[in-house]
């Protein structure tokens, strides 16, 4: 064992930490008056102990487990259950120290109620006024809030016509650009053939004109030139 017994010291060490800590706060519960909250805190940390005082003595049955001589196994196996013995007893004395706790905030209550202390009167009845002012708050929250959602839906609602007429206006947009992209078409192909027609038009009046001017130059070469 002489290899691990730094590791073996070290975990012993760090058992009895946890069993220390564990019955000092065993102690604060057993003596605590309240409130509730601070019984939940120190709970809370035992619960945490005992967590990692489980853990360590795993670790050291492990550790047990790894001896290669069999007195050094069982003397760690003996200490374990040792341990787990005191783990135990800490457990139960924990439950005792709860119940003691909550049996004095009880007796304190009860103690309290029956003296009718002006304090403790007053301090119910500035807990009712402070819970109908709690839910006078809330209520007018929530209405708050349905008159902001209400809002929200009528702006959506809103919204929601003005995409529709704008959806409208855009296809009829769309509609009018096609028809009028329809009569430029139509407008482009009678310029066109209007062009081709007057250029006719030139043409038969060129051809025309040469005609005539041809059927002159005939006759007056008859006229002047007889013979030729």
């Amino acid at each position: 064992m002489a290899s691990s017994d730094v590791n073996v010291r070290i975990c012993e060490q760090e058992i009895l930490k946890y069993d220390l800590e564990i019955k000092a706060l065993i102690q604060d519960i057993s003596e605590c008056t309240g409130p509730q909250s601070t019984l939940t805190d120190l709970n809370a940390d035992v619960k945490k102990n005992f967590h990692s005082l489980r853990s360590r003595i795993q670790d050291l049955e492990q550790m047990a487990m790894e001896q290669d001589k069999e007195s050094d196994k069982q003397t760690l196996v003996g200490q374990v259950e040792g341990h787990r013995k005191q783990m135990l007893s800490n457990q139960t004395a924990w439950r005792k120290a709860n119940l003691a706790s909550k049996l004095s905030m009880d007796n304190m209550d009860k103690q309290s109620l029956f003296n009718g202390s002006d304090d403790a009167v007053r301090q119910r009845k500035m807990t009712k006024e402070g819970l109908a002012q709690t839910t006078s708050n809330i209520t007018e929250n929530l209405m708050n809030i349905s008159r902001m959602m209400a809002q929200q839906v009528q702006q959506s609602e809103e919204t929601i016509t003005s995409l529709a007429t704008s959806s409208r206006t855009v296809q009829e947009t769309n509609e009018e650009f096609k028809t009028m992209a329809g009569t430029i078409q139509l407008g482009r192909k009678l310029i066109t053939k209007y062009n081709r027609r007057e250029l006719t038009d030139k043409l038969l009046i060129f051809l025309a004109l040469a005609l005539f001017l041809a059927t002159v130059l005939y006759i007056l070469k008859k006229r002047l030139f007889p013979f030729i």
